[in-house]
């Protein structure tokens, strides 16, 4: 498509006439317009335009001088945008379309709302829940940035301070900090803005009217707890924007036991319901199963970390952070019912060249389904129908960003390759390898030290191992090696249902006995193989844990800080610091080394209604041991923070 022309805009606007200043709706939607198409000198011409429809072509950016100003009406989906801060020159504009721009988050959808003040719908929904959080962000950082002003000033001489003014504003968007890593950009924009006025004020204090006002339709219905307008494409599900039930907050204490004092403390933070059917605070009966924290793909400094974590359930997936206890992102599909979510983050090429990096949430369950979800922009972005039966369980490898393994009640491993996605944010995945278990797989680790060659699974018949080479002919291999964890013929086919790795080299395994958790070494038991298909492994320690029957608790590790984590059927969260075994591993294993810490909390909680009993099915930490989120069988999602 090359430039526009007055005859086309004629061609393609209504009402027809002969003259560009009478057109009041204009679609140019699947043109395969470039953003240099859009000559504002041609489009300042449609001096009445109310509507316009730019959805599926290639805009990158908008033109900041289309002098549209009587616009109240724009789509833009399906596009490459990513960049919304040429809105402002719309000052009239009331409902906007944004679906589909992978590129956009949800400080996009913020900025949206601050710079149109006039506007009612974003993608069909009312925006005035965003409007609130607008405003409520803005109040909080106008607060901030003037105590940081006024400490600031303090600390300058009279000589000093008007040419440290600069500095000023550079100072105030370095170190005014509020709301969740996922708002930061929103943040740190409005920051800037509200330093720069303060500045040219003289310090004046900036005022919470300058935030722009809303007409009255638009504030009346706000919600309690505003969640960030989400962005979604068509014919898909789209994320839900309902308020998630805090069951408890912060001030509800958890009980610590075995806790010698010199471990970290753990406070309770959120106790969320929302994953409820119907948005109910009444049901109790959704099982939760699976949750994962988002790695820091993007900050790339040491010790960074994520406070975002997804968590599945019932036929949702949420993304929450973990600080402010907001669900971020909700995605449902109705029939489905999750089972697990794995994180990878891919590098994609805009067809003007430009390289974005994204981070993609795999969600797979009952229906043998796995959705990939760009979370950050808000859709589906692909479905493969890997499996005839349910998936157990979902693994990306550590090396490889776009290989995912995905595992079945149909008793198979599949490795997939999911491919960078197209131009239209679509995946082509392939097949590359399918391993045949004897029993149903449930946890699957790629060894760590050789994450290329070998897969572990544990599965309902104990603990396996494949070659997963693909420079091998073979496409479809049985299991090369099951381990055995103690003497006895009855020690073989017992279900492993917990499975890490706490370092490169030693394995955490739950299930083989009861009451316990083994630590084994991978190297020391792999050197005995021979041509073995059977492994006893070389135990270097066993855990105290519940003494149980029930099964389905899986375990987790902070391998960066020699952490176990593991749950029970009362509720507790079992902690192990097991980082003395891990530099130095007793010559002999001895008696089972008790929990460091065992974190617990009143029951019955208190939620409105009375829940007597739960169990803690998953618990996860981020990798610095930070934030602790656990799932249980009520419902309810806990997350704890390190102090």
């Amino acid at each position: 498509m090359g430039p526009l022309s007055a005859r086309l805009l004629m061609q393609r606007g209504r009402p027809k006439s002969d003259r560009l200043g009478k057109i009041r709706s204009l679609d140019l939607s699947g043109m395969k317009l470039l953003s240099e198409h859009l000559d504002p000198k041609l489009l300042s011409r449609l001096k009445q335009l109310q509507e316009l429809d730019l959805s599926n072509n290639q805009l990158e950016t908008l033109p900041a001088n289309l002098g549209l100003s009587h616009l109240r009406v724009l789509r833009c989906a399906n596009n490459q945008l990513g960049d919304v801060t040429a809105l402002c020159q719309f000052p009239q504009l009331e409902e906007l379309s944004l679906e589909g721009n992978p590129f956009l988050t949800v400080s996009d959808n913020l900025k949206v709302s601050f710079l149109l003040p006039k506007l009612r719908k974003v993608n069909g929904k009312d925006a005035s829940s965003t409007c609130s959080q607008v405003e409520n962000l803005n109040r909080e950082l106008t607060s901030r940035v003037t105590a940081h002003w006024e400490k600031f000033k303090a600390a300058l001489s009279p000589e000093e301070a008007e040419k440290a003014q600069a500095d000023f504003v550079r100072s105030a968007v370095r170190d005014v900090r509020y709301g969740p890593e996922s708002l930061s950009e929103f943040t740190q924009w409005r920051v800037r803005m509200i330093s720069e006025e303060l500045v040219a004020s003289g310090g004046i204090q900036v005022r919470e009217a300058d935030v722009p006002e809303r007409p009255p339709k638009a504030t009346a219905a706000r919600e309690p707890r505003a969640k960030p307008v989400a962005l979604k494409r068509p014919d898909d599900t789209p994320l839900s924007l309902s308020p998630n039930k805090r069951v408890c907050t912060s001030s509800s204490s958890a009980h610590v036991e075995g806790s010698d004092g010199s471990q970290p403390t753990l406070e309770p933070l959120h106790f969320l319901q929302c994953h409820s059917k119907n948005n109910s605070p009444r049901d109790l009966e959704t099982q939760l199963w699976a949750c994962a924290f988002e790695p820091a793909w993007e900050e790339g400094q040491a010790g960074a970390t994520s406070q975002t974590v997804a968590t599945c359930g019932g036929e949702a997936v949420c993304v929450i952070d973990c600080q402010t206890g907001i669900v971020l992102h909700k995605y449902k599909a109705p029939g489905e019912e999750f089972f697990s979510v794995a994180w990878t983050a891919l590098t994609v090429v805009t067809q003007a060249g430009h390289k974005k990096r994204w981070s993609v949430l795999a969600a797979a369950g009952l229906r043998g389904l796995v959705r990939l979800l760009h979370v950050r922009a808000g859709f589906c972005c692909g479905v493969i129908r890997a499996h005839k039966k349910a998936i157990a369980t979902l693994c990306f490898s550590p090396t490889h960003e776009t290989h995912l393994f995905t595992a079945s009640y149909d008793k198979r491993i599949i490795l997939w390759d999911l491919g960078v996605p197209n131009h239209d944010y679509e995946f082509q995945a392939s097949q590359l390898l399918t391993l045949d278990t004897a029993s149903i797989p449930l946890r699957l680790c790629p060894v760590a030290s050789c994450p290329d060659t070998y897969l572990l699974a544990g599965c309902e018949g104990g603990c396996c191992c494949w070659d997963v080479r693909l420079d091998q002919p073979q496409k479809r291999r049985v299991c090369e090696v099951e381990f055995v964890f103690s003497e006895g013929a009855e020690a073989a086919g017992r279900r492993v249902d917990g499975l890490a790795f706490v370092n490169e080299d030693v394995v955490a395994s739950k299930g083989n006995s009861l009451g316990t958790i083994c630590l084994w070494s991978w190297s020391q038991t792999w050197m005995g193989r021979g041509k073995q298909s059977t492994l006893a492994v070389v135990v270097l320690a066993r855990l105290q844990w519940s003494p149980t029957k029930l099964a389905y608790f899986s375990l987790s590790t902070c391998p960066d800080e020699g952490i176990v984590l593991c749950g029970d059927e009362e509720g507790n969260v079992w902690v192990y610091d097991v980082r003395h075994i891990l530099t130095q591993p007793p010559p002999r294993p001895a008696a089972p080394q008790a929990p460091t810490q065992i974190l617990k909390w009143p029951q019955p909680w208190a939620l409105g209604q009375m829940v007597t009993k739960t169990m803690v099915n998953t618990v996860v930490a981020n990798p610095t041991f930070t934030y602790l989120t656990a799932l249980t069988d009520s419902n309810i999602v806990a997350i704890w923070k390190r102090q």
